[in-house]
């Protein structure tokens, strides 16, 4: 049996520095207002974004019916700002312990370790990313939630950037 890797790619323009977007990635305040599909917020996101250094995010849910979270832990292994971050995600619980992705209704070909690879380039002050998410399925729900958070991204980089001048 062959093990083929699964991967989202994720190519967007932001009509903003590559300075403010790389913020966006790394400062937790505003990695909080932006990350996660629609209808989520962020109420945790720790980041030690050096080499080596640990991130632990929530994401959570509130409807009438239920409240859901999903905690993420990962480690950094590149840091060059402002043109490339990579680091890995696992499912954990509040505590940080990792916890496999099939306890949270995950299929069972879900990995337990995936990883995130972010790329910045800048032209005439706007900023093309390419966000690889190695691990997560091309049309899965996942991929879908990265593209609403783009979204929310771009709206919140392009008012901060419009601000600014």
């Amino acid at each position: 049996m062959t093990e083929q890797q699964e991967w989202v790619r994720i190519e967007r323009d932001f009509d903003a520095p590559i300075d403010l977007v790389w913020k966006m990635w790394t400062d937790p305040e505003l990695f909080k207002q932006w990350y996660g599909p629609n209808g989520m917020s962020v109420p945790t996101a720790e980041m030690d974004v050096t080499v080596g250094g640990n991130r632990k995010v929530c994401m959570a849910m509130q409807s009438p019916e239920r409240s859901m979270t999903m905690w993420f832990a990962g480690v950094y292994k590149e840091v060059s700002a402002p043109r490339r971050l990579v680091y890995t995600e696992s499912m954990c619980d509040e505590t940080g312990t990792l916890i496999s992705p099939q306890s949270m209704g995950m299929p069972d070909s879900f990995p337990d370790i995936t990883e995130v690879i972010v790329e910045l380039s800048e032209t005439n002050g706007k900023t093309r990313m390419v966000m690889v998410h190695v691990g997560v399925d091309e049309g899965t729900a996942g991929a879908g939630g990265w593209t609403q958070a783009f979204d929310k991204l771009a709206v919140l980089a392009g008012s901060m950037a419009s601000g600014a001048r």
